[in-house]
């Protein structure tokens, strides 16, 4: 088995690939070589920062095509991480409003710029540090979390998936109800950060790699 963490540029790469190697004894590989992620059983697909760079990335590097590819075939199990997630998703309102890729329909939008909590105090965008996911749908990859565990978040945009049975996970910030994690067939993405997100990430990344949907 080799899981390929999909380099586009994008994202944190070999940190990802590290949290992957500490929970399997398969070949990890970081790579933007299209036979080498073509030969892969299972991908990785990372991202970080502006969605209008990371899209632009995927367009340079010649790898969009690819991606979309093994998205339409849905032939061997996808995880999306942060950005990642947030490109499977129709449009972006950020920078301006960016196409994504179309996947599962769907928008990201922006954070209210005057968040507050149930006792009114102010909220910081970006949403940044640990926060509970509450597990919508079952999926395999939430085999032995609990519901409602705590996973690392770093985002100014968040999914608003418009198929609900495509949301698998959501988490409140403030009054915002954040698709934290959706997929479809073989795809499965995370806005949250897996590889920062302590036991219950790294689980997550282990459930990923035993998945056969």
């Amino acid at each position: 088995m080799t899981i390929a963490v999909i380099d586009y540029g994008m994202g944190n790469l070999h940190s990802v690939a590290k949290a992957l190697e500490h929970v399997t004894h398969e070949n990890v590989v970081v790579t933007r070589d299209a036979r080498r992620i073509r030969g892969a059983t299972r991908l990785v697909l990372p991202g970080q920062g502006a969605i209008r760079d990371c899209m632009g990335e995927l367009e340079r590097t010649e790898l969009r095509g690819l991606v979309e590819e093994l998205l339409q075939r849905q032939a061997k199990p996808l995880l999306g991480i942060c950005v990642g997630q947030q490109m499977l998703l129709d449009h972006s309102e950020e920078n301006g409003g960016i196409d994504c890729l179309g996947f599962l329909p769907g928008k990201v939008t922006r954070f209210p710029g005057d968040m507050r909590d149930d006792r009114g105090h102010r909220l910081k965008v970006p949403h940044m540090g640990w926060n509970l996911v509450h597990q919508h749908h079952d999926h395999p990859l939430w085999a032995g979390i609990d519901q409602d565990e705590h996973f690392y978040f770093v985002h100014s945009y968040y999914v608003d998936a418009a198929d609900d049975a495509a949301v698998f996970g959501t988490t409140d910030y403030g009054r915002v109800c954040v698709h934290a994690a959706i997929g479809r067939d073989a795809t499965f993405s995370v806005q949250f950060h897996p590889e920062k997100s302590s036991r219950a990430g790294l689980k997550l990344l282990e459930n990923f790699i035993n998945w056969a949907p």
